[in-house]
């Protein structure tokens, strides 16, 4: 274009459909300003304007020189808090290094993941490259290289299993309930002939390995109870918010006291969504899954997410695909829901004094057990649209920022704690008529003490026993089973907690021919039988959320539901049963530490220590509960613990 009236415009160039401005219309500032001032008197307004332009000269320069260099001064504030970082952590551990083992652990996991994720990202290909030989020699063998492995699997077992229960021969009565329980699922399987045993046996393979890491070694058994205390400390601040809206209600009244952990917990992994960590390590866990089970991404993602969160949750991970998943599929979707308990709820069940360690590693295990389980009641006969996708797009929130992903989590649990304290006030009410009218019933034949509890107890306990409970036990625990299937988990969990007050208590075994408390096995092993939301009344939850999510599968849904409750109920039982393998009965505390040398390293003194640290109450006067209210040396035992291992006592150690 050329100049006219002393006004010079910018070349015309397309810019292109997506509406981006149009530079060839833009007049020269300074040319546009001076052919105005020239034909126009100076005003004070216009002085002003000019002054101003002046002064913001400088700072548009130095916008200017941000943008540009944004990059550079990115890194340089990344190296500065790196380094500063650095000198915090090093700063902790010179001076405390029991005390910063929480940060130690954190660092190192943060540290590992990001390493792995930058030589993936940079040095992936190259890797990949220089192991390709080696995998293509491992699947030109592959056949006899896998008879080979589960050969030598199987005798390490069978010799592990025979070491093993030569001292404690009641673990054979677990480990035949798992061979019980699996072979009622395969008879009572779809298709029989189409069970992948692949995906049944590297799902108990992981179940397993996960349990013996957390039972057996020293380890695992450490971390577990660390991260068991961890986030009992963690709850805790649930009291901060509770107390201030509910005032000295939280102290003796359920619903003002458990409650409220479901509304702080389900508010932090809103959170931990919107930051993508819990998204980066469902998507790990389900990895390690798929490429061991042989499972299709979409079913795998979903039962990995159920280890964190519920069963109408974890589905929205997969909401696009599920309308083109196959039956077998849909079916393991339900079953890991079934399994698993959510990650707001188990917080509930903390707070009840139910262990933490146990039950964070029961929904663990749960999650392989799960699609193993799920694909021997019903396997896979369809051609699954995922089996060929490496990578299946996790959904993620709408949130903005982190207040409102805090926000927004705690808004979503309302429902959620409505929906549990309407369903103990009409399960326990529905209970409590039942049991009246079984009493009445049975009063006319001569048996006033007939109730639902009894019948569950005749009727589950050999489902009891097989999972290892003591014969004279199993009536107990079977009773709990009943209540967990009928009522509900909270219902039960509730009940067990009362069986665990009582024996730190030191109540008598049996009064009035009513067992008060059981033992210390049977109560692990019961923990993981319960854990799961596997009862009639989630039925309904599971019905209505997977319809809502895709409406086409309401009919596949209603029709496998069913059966998915069973498999999952039987998850559970097979989880309590290498529960029962697994267990190693806790030493006397008292016998131990009279010999003891409280070395902080030992797994046993951390065990007893904390023990000792939960039954210890200091208000200005050191008070012993239950068992160790009877030691004569609980004080002396108390301060040698508060020595080695007090940091996770500060309250009881001052």
């Amino acid at each position: 274009m050329t100049e006219q009236s002393g006004v010079s415009l910018k070349n015309v160039t397309y810019a292109g459909k997506n509406g981006a401005i149009n530079e060839g219309f833009e007049i020269e500032e300074d040319v546009f300003y001076h052919s105005i001032v020239e034909n126009e008197p100076e005003t004070a307004t216009n002085r002003l304007g000019s002054y101003l332009r002046q002064v913001a000269r400088p700072f548009n320069a130095a916008e200017d020189f941000m943008k540009t260099h944004s990059s550079t001064f990115k890194c340089i504030l990344l190296v500065v808090f790196g380094l500063g970082y650095v000198a915090y952590f090093v700063a902790a551990c010179v001076l405390d290094f029991q005390r910063a083992t929480a940060l130690v652990v954190l660092t190192v996991l943060a540290v590992v993941a990001k390493s792995y994720e930058l030589l993936k990202e940079h040095k992936g290909e190259s890797i990949s490259r220089c192991f390709r030989p080696a995998v293509r020699c491992f699947k030109s063998n592959l056949k006899w290289l896998k008879w080979v492995f589960i050969v030598v699997v199987l005798v390490l077992f069978v010799t592990w299993l025979v070491l093993d229960t030569s001292k404690r021969p009641q673990q054979l009565i677990s480990f035949g309930g798992v061979c019980v329980f699996i072979l009622l699922l395969f008879l009572l399987s779809v298709h029989r002939s189409a069970v992948s045993w692949r995906t049944v046996f590297w799902g108990l393979g992981l179940q397993f390995c996960i349990g013996i890491f957390v039972i057996r070694t020293q380890p695992g058994l450490v971390a577990f109870e660390w991260l068991g205390h961890q986030v009992k400390v963690f709850l805790d601040y649930t009291k901060e918010g509770s107390s201030f809206v509910f005032g000295n209600l939280i102290d003796n009244i359920f619903a003002f006291q458990a409650l409220p952990i479901v509304v702080f917990f389900s508010s932090i992994m809103s959170v931990l969504y919107f930051l993508g960590i819990m998204q980066w390590l469902i998507l790990k866990i389900s990895w390690l899954m798929q490429i061991t089970m042989g499972t299709s991404p979409t079913e795998t993602l979903s039962v990995a997410g159920n280890i964190f969160v519920g069963q109408t949750e974890a589905p929205l991970l997969i909401r696009p695909y599920l309308k083109d998943m196959t039956k077998s599929e849909i079916h393991a979707v339900m079953t890991g829901g079934f399994a698993t308990i959510a990650g707001s709820v188990m917080g509930a069940f903390i707070s009840f004094g139910i262990d933490a360690s146990s039950l964070i590693a029961a929904s663990v295990m749960a999650a392989p057990c799960a699609l193993a389980i799920s694909k021997l009641s019903y396997p896979e006969t369809e051609e699954s649209p995922f089996k060929s996708k490496k990578n299946v797009e996790v959904s993620c929130g709408d949130e903005q920022n982190i207040l409102e992903a805090a926000s927004s989590g705690a808004s979503a649990s309302i429902a959620l704690v409505a929906n549990i304290a309407a369903n103990l006030i009409a399960f326990l009410a529905i209970l409590g008529f039942i049991n009246q009218a079984l009493s009445w019933m049975g009063d006319m034949v001569g048996y006033p003490s007939l109730t639902f509890q009894l019948i569950c107890s005749y009727v589950f306990m050999p489902v009891a026993f097989l999972m290892g409970i003591p014969y004279e036990e199993s009536f107990t625990v079977a009773e709990l089973i009943g209540t967990k299937l009928f009522l509900n988990e909270f219902v039960a969990y509730q009940k067990l907690s009362i069986l665990k007050t009582n024996r730190l208590n030191g109540l008598e075994e049996l009064i009035g021919g009513e067992r008060q408390w059981i033992s210390i096995r049977s109560e692990t092993i019961t923990t993981y039988a319960l854990c799961g939301f596997a009862n009639f009344s989630s039925l309904g939850i599971v019905i209505g959320g997977l319809s809502s999510i895709c409406p086409s599968r309401r009919g596949d849904v209603s029709s496998l539901v069913l059966r998915a409750m069973v498999t999952g109920t039987c998850v559970s039982l097979i989880n309590a049963c290498v529960a029962g393998i697994l267990f190693v009965p806790s030493p006397d505390c008292v016998t131990f530490f009279e010999t003891s040398a409280f070395d902080a390293a030992d797994a046993t003194v951390q065990s007893c220590c904390n023990d000792l640290f939960e039954s210890t109450i200091n208000n200005g006067t050191i008070v012993f509960e239950g068992l160790w209210s009877t030691v004569a040396n609980a004080t002396v035992f108390l301060s040698s613990c508060c020595q080695c291992c007090g940091l996770s006592a500060a309250d009881v150690c001052t």
